[in-house]
């Protein structure tokens, strides 16, 4: 393969046959596949999620991001009576919300959805993000009131290029064993594959702790300017709990489950070790990780940040070859698909 400029969005893309892409995931979660890659005798094992503690270095802590999905996606009217859908984003303080609409909208308009809530829209975003407050009997929601409403009147906000509607199942799979606190609008899909059973076995033979990490939003966004620096990279709130910091300040190597929890270890170490605060550290490989040593991952978009923190471990041309694999072993893609663990 030639030598792949790793500051060019173009070095990233690949092509995927759609019959790859995962649009529901196996049952039991662990019988996923898993293809292992290790760097130190650059080899590529092809194996089951189940099989995971074998590969696992026996020295490692494990941090998972324990963070929920929530409801994100509403379904509501105008005042026109016109259909409309709202994807929450973030909370940006007590009760303002940042949130996609599709549609056409204007500062002022207001949404109806069931329940009695109204949303009002107070801000636009060149980023096609719209800033809201959300009412119900005339009183202002705090974001903390709205989450048991969106519980009822929600639904679970499938990543697009599942290229389906949510279903009943999707409230039980789209969501980790682990999760424990409400934000996220995506899951963190490395998690996924985790059984009940597993995650205990893992946690009972290996040092770990948590992190939190609400995803959001921006994590599927492709990288659209020809160079990836110049891509505004979203900010998601984090939370890095005393045993994480633990793991973290001491010299166990550390195997992230998942890219949001690498982004959380990796930007606690880079901007001033706080444990509370808002993420938007991109890893690419010109920013390689500090602290975390192995990631295990699920197979990613082209052109995406996340393909580009893959990058960041193992360099561009190795794991656009990882892909390759990947897809010649009719791997499955994306949020529902089949895993890598890279030690």
């Amino acid at each position: 393969m030639n030598k792949l400029d790793p500051l060019l969005t173009s070095s990233y893309d690949f092509t995927l046959p759609s019959e790859l892409i995962a649009t529901h995931p196996l049952e039991p979660r662990d019988s996923a596949k898993m293809l292992v890659y290790n760097r130190n005798s650059d080899t590529i094992i092809h194996t089951y999620f189940y099989e995971l503690e074998k590969y696992i270095p026996k020295e490692s802590a494990l941090i998972f991001n324990d963070t929920k999905v929530i409801k994100a996606r509403l379904y509501g009217k105008k005042e026109s009576g016109g259909k409309i859908e709202l994807l929450i984003n973030r909370p940006l303080n007590a009760t303002e919300v940042n949130v996609y609409i599709r549609g056409k909208i204007k500062v002022g308009m207001q949404i109806f959805f069931d329940e009695a809530l109204i949303c009002k829209v107070l801000q636009l975003h060149e980023d096609g993000s719209r800033d809201v407050v959300f009412y119900q009997n005339e009183n202002i929601l705090r974001f903390e009131e709205l989450l048991p409403i969106i519980e009822r009147i929600g639904h679970i906000p499938l990543p697009p290029y599942l290229g389906r509607e949510d279903g009943k199942e999707d409230e039980k799979d789209y969501q980790s064993v682990f999760a424990s606190y409400e934000g996220a609008v995506a899951a963190p899909t490395a998690s996924l594959h985790f059984t009940k059973e597993q995650h205990e076995r893992v946690c009972k033979n290996f040092k770990h702790a948590y992190v939190t990490l609400h995803v959001g939003a921006g994590t599927f966004k492709p990288v659209e300017e020809k160079e990836i620096l110049k891509h505004p990279m979203h900010s998601e709130y984090y939370h890095v709990s005393k045993e994480a910091e633990e793991i973290i300040k001491s010299e166990t190597p550390i195997l992230c489950v998942g890219t949001t929890s690498t982004r959380t270890v990796e930007y606690y170490v880079q901007y001033g070790k706080k444990t509370d605060g808002e993420a938007n550290l991109f890893l690419h490989p010109n920013n390689k990780p500090q602290r975390v040593n192995q990631l295990l991952t699920n197979f990613h978009l082209p052109k995406s940040t996340l393909l580009m923190l893959v990058a960041s471990f193992v360099g561009v041309e190795k794991a656009l070859s990882l892909y390759e694999e990947a897809i010649l072993n009719n791997y499955r893609f994306y949020s529902y698909g089949d895993a890598m663990l890279i030690i």
